[in-house]
């Protein structure tokens, strides 16, 4: 007899798992008429049953025992919105064990430990939804995984770290510093106390690593992806940008290039006329280029319970469909054992342009002895900006680049710092757009 519902279990009662109950609960109704069956929500999992979460729960759904989820066996689909590692990862592998699909939102589970989890999900026949760990309510996975399969992808550039993007956003706004625009961002619960993970591009590097797998079928490679963060961005360089016709944002990039996959989050200057240069606050926005389609652009709330839950909510009733229909797998996902052909390109094998900016001292001949070192090392100038006059003292020196490979560029730069007319290191941050 055709099934008429699926049955769901959710780990996890902070702001997602919230966020999903609250979409199940509201918009049942909804899903029933769209999709032919009910998503029953049978049981929610958290240490902390009595705070109140701002919505009524049936009574008997609320449980402090997650392997009560785990054993029900009328139990279809169980959502992990715990988050970290452990005991994340043993819930998540004890319910595939047990015939359950799972959905998830936790992309430092999967960027780090996803190999194992999907090949135990391939040898169980079950599915892994995994829409919310990238990007929030932007359905970027079933993007790259269905509405893109017919296409090569060329490249991929995301911000997807709304924290992130607030601070460089205010830096640009309000020529703040970046510890006053964190600050701000604390304040307001964009940051977290500890904003680690967000400041230092290791939250975008997670996403980017599921990104990279969906869109080229690499391995899962977190440790491969080059990470750099915003801490080192000032007022004074976003002002410099802007005159050149650019803004600064923490990207994350996936490209194929010469035989290999490039994957990298850094601070990196993009034209003003981009649209995604103009994805402020803590919105995201994920641009994917495919040979046949051509450039596409998708924007929204990359965090917060209802966007993020609305994620959820999609990779259920997806599942749901598999279930309530017998289909099997429904589009390509991650593989365990994926066998691409290209392999993940060194860093200093990139090819980009470059923001340099020198603390020169303000004396003849400096810029001809530091154009002349990078020229030397292959690196031709486009402009160059060079503010006031400080006798006796260093002034800020702004050069541009044509397309430079990063081993020269770090060639050049060392032997720069090292001149005596060079007061402290260079700061330099590479640039995406086409060159003029």
């Amino acid at each position: 007899m055709k099934r008429d519902s699926v049955s769901v279990g959710i780990i996890g009662f902070g702001t997602v798992g919230t966020g999903t109950a609250r979409i199940l609960l509201e918009n049942g109704a909804l899903i029933r008429e769209r999709c032919g069956f009910s998503v029953a929500l049978k049981r929610i999992a958290d240490l902390d049953i009595t705070r109140d979460r701002g919505i009524r729960v049936p009574d008997g759904v609320l449980t402090a025992d997650a392997r009560a989820l785990l054993n029900d066996p009328d139990i279809d689909i169980i959502v992990e919105l715990m988050g970290g590692i452990h005991p994340a990862k043993e819930f998540l592998l004890e319910a595939v064990r047990q015939g359950k699909h799972v959905v998830t939102a936790n992309k430092a589970l999967l960027a780090t430990e996803g190999a194992g989890i999907f090949a135990e999900a391939e040898r169980a026949g079950v599915e892994i939804g995994f829409e919310a760990s990238v990007a929030g309510g932007i359905p970027i996975i079933k993007v790259l995984r269905e509405g893109l399969v017919a296409n090569t992808i060329v490249a991929v550039y995301g911000i997807i770290n709304g924290t992130s993007n607030y601070i460089l956003t205010r830096m640009t706004e309000e020529k703040v510093e970046f510890s006053a625009a964190l600050g701000e961002a604390q304040r307001l619960g964009y940051a977290e106390a500890d904003p680690t993970f967000d400041i230092e591009g290791i939250d975008t590097a997670h996403k980017l690593t599921l990104i990279a797998s969906l869109a080229y079928g690499i391995p899962l490679s977190f440790d491969e992806v080059y990470k750099e963060g915003i801490t080192k961005i000032t007022a004074q360089d976003i002002g410099f940008a802007a005159e050149l016709g650019y803004k600064v944002k923490l990207l994350a990039i996936t490209k194929a290039s010469d035989g290999g996959v490039e994957m990298r989050v850094h601070p990196t200057m993009v034209p003003n006329e981009y649209l995604i240069s103009k994805v402020d606050g803590v919105f995201n926005a994920v641009y994917v280029e495919g040979d046949a389609v051509g450039p596409t652009l998708y924007y929204g709330r990359g965090a917060g319970d209802m966007p993020t839950g609305s994620a959820v909510v999609a990779d259920i009733v997806d599942i749901g469909k598999s279930i309530v229909h017998g289909a099997a797998r429904r589009a390509p996902g991650i593989s365990p054992a994926a066998a691409s052909r290209n392999g993940i390109r060194k860093m200093e094998d990139i090819e980009s342009m470059y923001y340099f900016r020198f603390s020169a001292m303000d004396e003849p001949g400096v810029l001809s002895r530091i154009s002349g070192i990078l020229g030397a090392c292959n690196i031709s100038i486009a402009s160059v900006i060079q503010k006031g006059r400080r006798i006796g003292g260093s002034v800020p020196l702004v050069v541009l680049t044509h397309r430079a490979r990063e081993r020269d560029v770090l060639n050049a730069l060392r032997e720069i710092d090292a001149l005596s007319v060079v007061a402290d290191k260079t700061l330099f941050i590479r640039v995406e757009g086409n060159e003029e």
